[in-house]
């Protein structure tokens, strides 16, 4: 299959690489670009920091107060954030291997009195607050916003021949905000139709809203919210046409 990934730079030359390594054909369009936020923390003691993007662990390169954090147990949303939080430092991470409700379910588990108090590293956009569902159960969390995601404007000159060729097959979509971010360029560039025409590679359900609501017929919502999950759906979908 020909697949497009719209993920940042970075996160989608991994995804690039892993999909070429299954006989596919990828182009890049990264639309989304992450900028890190200068952030403090406040002087109270956490028992652990909690992150549910790589990004977060990616933000605190540079950060005046990283050698205090890197000294927390660090709680992730999966693998692939797990990985970032480690080559940022961390020494103790545990990864839920899932979603936001999965993350949630561990830190209860790993603090079964929920009185725990929690530094949350976060987007400045995010799907679903974390923080409220933790902060029902008892626990205390500071959320910090420790990067921001910017939408592209426009798709790269390729991705537009592409679209108007109708010469791809699929769009992987791993973030609600990558998604609508989709849907905007093509319909800068008067691309919309065809840019829906392609399966659409949804991470989960929340992620697919946007193209649903913009008209796409072919969505394929991956059964578990991580990459290879995603990755198998599509080599799904390829042994099957």
């Amino acid at each position: 299959m020909r697949l497009l990934v719209t993920r940042p730079e970075g996160d989608g030359e991994r995804t690039a690489v892993a999909l070429r390594a299954r006989g596919h054909d990828v182009i890049l369009a990264p639309l989304l670009r992450m900028q890190s936020v200068n952030f403090e923390l406040a002087d109270e003691p956490c028992a652990a920091v909690v992150m549910t993007s790589a990004n977060a662990g990616r933000a605190l390169t540079g950060h005046p107060e990283r050698a205090r954090l890197l000294a927390l147990p660090a709680f992730t949303v999966g693998r692939h954030t797990a990985d970032a939080v480690r080559a940022a430092g961390f020494r103790e991470v545990h990864s839920a291997n899932g979603d936001q409700r999965d993350l949630a379910s561990l830190i209860r588990a790993e603090h079964p009195d929920g009185q725990a108090r929690l530094l949350y590293l976060a987007g400045e956009d995010r799907a679903g607050d974390l923080a409220d569902d933790l902060s029902a159960s008892g626990f205390r969390v500071r959320t910090v916003v420790a990067y921001r995601a910017v939408k592209a404007e426009r798709f790269p000159s390729e991705v537009e021949t592409a679209l108007g060729a109708r010469a791809i097959n699929g769009v992987l979509h791993f973030s609600r905000r990558t998604a609508e971010a989709y849907i905007d360029c093509a319909s800068r560039a008067g691309l919309l139709t065809a840019a829906l025409e392609p399966a659409q590679f949804c991470l989960s359900r929340q992620v697919a809203e946007p193209v649903r609501a913009a008209g796409a017929t072919a969505i394929r919502i991956a059964p578990h919210p991580d990459e290879e999950s995603l990755l198998e759906l599509v080599d799904a979908e390829a042994g099957s046409g």
